[in-house]
C-alpha cells in the first residue's frame, strides 16, 4: 500500500467536508480530527478513509459518511457530562467520537461480532475506560442506565421506537434516522417534561435497524 499521511487526510477533511458547510461545533470539528478514521475500516479501504462517502464494514453494514457523523453528533447539542446512548456500534468510529466529547458511552450493537471488533480497536486507541458495550436490540435501548440526555442511532427504523423517548432525561435529544428503504429522514426528538418535540433535519441513508430475528447470527 502507497504511503498515506493520515493526519494531513483528517485535517483536510475536517476544513473541506465539514467547516465549509454546516458544521460550525468546534468540539464535534476538533474531535472529528482527532478520530482516526480509516483505523475502523478494512486496511484494503484505508486510502478511502477521508472521503466523503460511507463505506462496508462487513455484515452487510457500513461506516456512516463524515458529514453525517459530524452533523448527528452536533445535532445533539453534548456537554462533557452529557450520559450517551448509542444505539449501533457498527465499526465504533460514531463512538469514539462521542468519547472525545463526553464522560461516558453507552453502546448497543446486536450483531456480536461486530461489537467486539469494535471493542478491540476503542481499547487499542484508549476509549475503552469511556464506553459500557452491550449487545442487543436496539428498539429496546437500555433500559438499566436510563435517562439519557443523548441518544444517537445510526441505522434507518419504521419509526422512532418508543422505548427510546422514554429513556430520554428531561431535556434529552434524540437524534434519529426514520423511513427505509427510501425516503428517509433524520429526525431530532426532544423531550421537555411531559411535552416531546419532533424535528426533521434533513434526508439521508442509512441501513436499516432490526432485530434478533434479522439476524441470522445473533447470539
Amino acid at each position: 500500500m502507497k504511503l498515506i499521511d493520515f493526519d494531513t487526510r483528517r485535517k483536510e477533511m475536517v476544513w473541506i467536508q465539514l467547516r465549509r458547510r454546516d458544521i460550525t461545533d468546534e468540539r464535534v470539528l476538533a474531535a472529528m480530527e482527532k478520530v482516526p478514521r480509516h483505523l475502523f475500516m478494512p486496511v484494503e479501504l484505508w486510502d478511502r478513509a477521508y472521503d466523503d462517502a460511507p463505506a462496508p464494514i462487513g455484515e452487510a453494514q457500513t461506516i456512516s459518511q463524515p458529514y453525517m457523523v459530524a452533523c448527528m453528533t452536533q445535532t445533539l447539542q453534548l456537554k462533557r457530562t452529557d450520559r450517551v446512548l448509542e444505539i449501533g456500534t457498527g465499526s465504533g468510529y460514531q463512538t469514539a467520537v462521542l468519547a472525545e466529547m463526553v464522560d461516558h458511552v453507552y453502546t448497543v450493537e446486536i450483531r456480536p461480532t461486530l461489537l467486539e471488533r469494535a471493542k478491540g480497536i476503542l481499547e487499542e486507541l484508549g476509549y475503552s475506560h469511556k464506553i459500557t458495550f452491550r449487545v442487543g436490540n436496539g428498539h429496546t435501548g437500555y433500559e438499566k442506565e436510563a435517562p439519557y440526555d443523548a441518544i444517537i442511532v445510526t441505522a434507518a427504523a419504521d419509526c422512532v421506537p418508543p422505548a427510546l423517548v422514554t429513556q430520554l432525561a428531561d431535556g434529552g435529544r434524540l437524534v434519529i434516522p426514520v423511513g427505509y428503504p427510501e425516503h428517509q429522514i433524520l429526525y431530532r426528538v426532544t423531550r421537555k417534561g411531559e411535552e416531546i418535540e419532533q424535528e426533521q433535519l434533513l434526508g439521508c441513508v442509512f441501513v436499516p435497524m432490526v432485530n434478533e430475528k434479522d439476524v441470522s447470527h445473533f447470539g
